[in-house]
């Protein structure tokens, strides 16, 4: 079937969706969950065979985490969509309203998107998040993963469209689209008037070139190169613990650090510190010359640093003579997903924080917290890093668009 003809189905089956009642929705999504953890052991096995072929391709080991399920992952993807299912419904939810002079009863309320294509790299457990915000959010979803995870895609695809009809929602609401070559994600960004929008999760140059070549509207999300400013007024074992898990709780994710920028008047007292704890993880720590001064296993930072997502155990390290003079490197090398402070000056955390601009700012905390399940949304679907409609986690809410419904009593204009 042609990606036209399942953005077709998709189509009819938004129309219904966007009918649904929460209770309905709610059940499919207890459905896909109960049905995901009691086929765990066949989406495991499904997903073994795509991480045989990462590990023969010679596949990086951060991209071969990404790829990889496990029991434990698969339960927690269907715990996902359990807390969606208990979240409130946006759908219906009103906005603003008021009643005008005229008599007239005006309503903003929220209504789904529609059709939602996602675009994403080799995370198989954005299949089951994408697919259960979706519905809960009244989206028919177009899933265009990477070939690298078809077969554990197709495995979690498989067991949601089962739940989601037997609970008496269209199974065309959740399509797998064919990730054997580039032409299906050429057809679904050309897709204009069958599909609402696009979000594309995964690298700079997958979003780059969604952005540039899709008509259907886009939503950017998810490149991380985020930074953690140590600033002059730092607490040392706050900075250290905050320093240590933004960058080492995971190292595949969009928000872990991948740059530190430590204030010169700290340098002596925290810098070795902070080195010895990176090192003793096995991150590679890329410093400029003042940075590598303080430890011989430092690798000298190159231009490219600066600007890079790891998404490994690698980390930029430089020292800047002013809080100003860190906001100036953020300018220039962020991405605009979270950048953190870690400082006891409330002067200082407020100014940073006022002047990055940035989806998310950390005051005393890791960058891991940008995440919809961190902030309380549920499963989310991905991180929005530009200004329009949506930025920040995507939860909800912001896969809906707005309506107005005007009541009147015979009302007419003169």
């Amino acid at each position: 079937m042609s990606v036209l003809q399942q953005a077709g189905e998709a189509r009819a089956a938004s129309f219904e969706l966007a009918a649904a009642t929460r209770a309905e929705k709610d059940a499919a999504l207890l459905l896909m969950a109960d049905r995901l953890a009691h086929g765990a052991d066949d989406i495991v096995a499904a997903n073994a065979v795509d991480v045989d072929k990462a590990r023969t391709g010679g596949s990086p080991e951060a991209m071969i985490d990404r790829l990889t399920l496990t029991p434990e992952r698969v339960a927690a993807m269907a715990d996902g969509l359990r807390q969606l299912a208990a979240l409130p419904d946006p759908v219906g939810d009103v906005v603003r309203g008021s009643t005008l002079a005229n008599g007239l009863e005006l309503r903003q309320v929220r209504v789904p998107f529609g059709v939602v294509g996602i675009i994403y790299e080799g995370r198989p457990n954005v299949t089951a998040d994408a697919a259960g915000i979706c519905l809960k959010s009244g989206n028919a979803a177009l899933l265009r993963g990477s070939s690298s995870a078809y077969s554990s895609n197709a495995a979690i695809v498989a067991v949601l469209r089962e739940a989601v009809a037997e609970a008496g929602l269209p199974a065309e609401a959740i399509q797998l689209l064919d990730a054997s070559t580039r032409d299906s994600v050429k057809e679904l960004m050309r897709a204009r008037g069958l599909v609402d929008v696009l979000i594309p999760r995964g690298g700079a140059s997958l979003i780059k070139a969604v952005v540039e070549e899709s008509t259907v509207p886009v939503i950017e999300t998810g490149v991380g190169n985020c930074h953690v400013y140590v600033d002059a007024d730092a607490d040392l074992e706050k900075a250290l613990a905050v320093v240590m898990n933004s960058k080492t709780q995971r190292l595949s994710t969009c928000n872990t650090a991948e740059s530190l920028l430590v204030h010169a008047d700290i340098a002596d007292s925290f810098l070795p510190l902070v080195l010895e704890e990176l090192i003793a993880a096995g991150v590679t720590v890329h410093g400029d010359p003042r940075v590598a001064g303080y430890s011989t296993d430092v690798v000298p930072a190159t231009a490219a640093d600066w600007g890079t997502e790891y998404l490994s155990a690698d980390i930029s390290a430089a020292v800047v003579d002013s809080l100003d003079d860190a906001l100036d490197h953020i300018r220039r090398y962020g991405t605009g997903h979270t950048e953190a402070i870690v400082s006891e000056s409330v002067t200082a955390a407020r100014r940073f924080a006022a002047r990055v601009d940035t989806a998310a700012v950390m005051v005393n905390a890791s960058t891991r917290f940008t995440d919809g399940g961190e902030f309380g949304f549920g499963a989310e679907i991905g991180i929005s890093t530009q200004k329009l409609h949506a930025r920040g986690p995507m939860g909800l809410p912001e896969l809906t668009s707005t309506k107005y419904i005007v009541t009147g009593n015979g009302h007419t204009r003169t």
